[in-house]
């Protein structure tokens, strides 16, 4: 089951006795964790039936003590245990999963790890309730993520808007959507979100960042790709040559594989190289000014630099003057 098709059950009031909520992407089990909490009981029923637990603090066997209570004055309880990835044996709470009870809705934040879902225990949570898996998403498919959480708030986004906010803040989707959040407080419902709120609500320059930089390079435009660059070395913080280095990795390693590709049609260029098909043009016009052999060369650059910047091979080149380094052997 998706989240999409878990929280649309919870607003129908179509309750499982386990949640089991697990994986490396923390954002969407603290949203459903928190839908259950807000929206199950009304405030006089959660003084009575709702128990907030915390993994480091309990065992198995009083989680199920907990849940096999009855309810008072409602239909339902919520217990909910936070950090249940601390518990050791959670496995034994498989004497209750076996018999959950119905009155009882028990939620089990598993936060930055899964279960084996061969063993018996996780069968049997997802046979008697909801076993859900958050994964991390790709930073590719980030862009596409920012579109579809602004289009859920009613509002919309430019794509160089999408793929500068995709560069910058990274795919944390608990930092992301606070960031969308506070950015669509100054915007009437239905705006379209454009580089310039960027740089004007969340202080991302609309010309000197890694989106900007990645088309100066694709143009072979050595001018504004020192500008760029000659920017991130005066503001490192924000703009970290370890970043820097892996976004043009993929950058560059899309164009060598466009350069491999059969098929060059937008549509096809699109799905293999997994980008919005607005920028599509972009990697093909970079395509013209980097043949195969530059871009292995390339490639090759971009690691011997990765390693630098981590301390490997490099004592007192600080990473501004490697960054600019770095620059000028990409495009000579």
């Amino acid at each position: 089951m998706t989240f999409e098709d878990i929280i649309s059950n919870l607003q129908k009031k179509i309750y499982h006795p386990i949640y089991f909520l697990m994986g490396e992407e923390t954002y969407y089990i603290d949203k459903i964790s928190d839908f259950i909490a807000d929206h199950v009981l009304t405030g006089p029923e959660k003084d009575f039936n709702q128990t907030i637990m915390y993994g480091k603090d309990t065992e198995p066997h009083t989680i199920i003590a907990n849940a096999r209570r009855f309810p008072m004055m409602s239909n339902y309880q919520v217990i909910i245990v936070r950090e249940a990835q601390n518990i050791k044996k959670i496995e034994e709470l498989e004497s209750y999963v076996k018999n959950p009870l119905s009155s009882t809705i028990l939620v089990i934040n598993y936060k930055y790890k899964t279960l084996d879902k061969r063993k018996t225990f996780p069968k049997l949570v997802d046979q008697k309730g909801i076993l859900f898996e958050s994964k991390k998403i790709y930073d590719n498919q980030l862009p596409t993520w920012i579109s579809s959480y602004l289009k859920s708030q009613q509002y919309s986004i430019a794509p160089q808007a999408a793929a500068m906010l995709a560069e910058y803040l990274g795919a944390d989707l608990s930092k992301v959507s606070n960031e969308l959040d506070k950015l669509i407080i100054s915007l009437p419902v239905g705006a379209q979100i454009l580089p310039d709120h960027i740089e004007k609500n969340i202080g991302i320059s609309k010309e000197f960042n890694v989106y900007e930089l990645q088309n100066a390079l694709g143009e072979r435009d050595l001018l504004k790709a020192n500008r760029i660059i000659n920017y991130f070395g005066d503001n490192p913080s924000d703009n970290p040559a370890t970043k820097v280095i892996s976004s043009l990795f993929g950058y560059f390693s899309k164009i060598l594989t466009y350069q491999f590709l059969e098929d060059k049609s937008q549509n096809n260029v699109a799905s293999v190289l997994q980008l919005h098909p607005f920028f599509v043009k972009t990697y093909i016009s970079a395509a013209k000014n980097y043949n195969i052999k530059k871009l292995v060369e390339i490639i090759s650059i971009l690691r011997e630099y990765d390693m630098k910047s981590k301390g490997w091979g490099n004592v007192s080149t600080s990473p501004a003057d490697l960054q600019r380094e770095m620059i000028y052997r990409i495009l000579h």
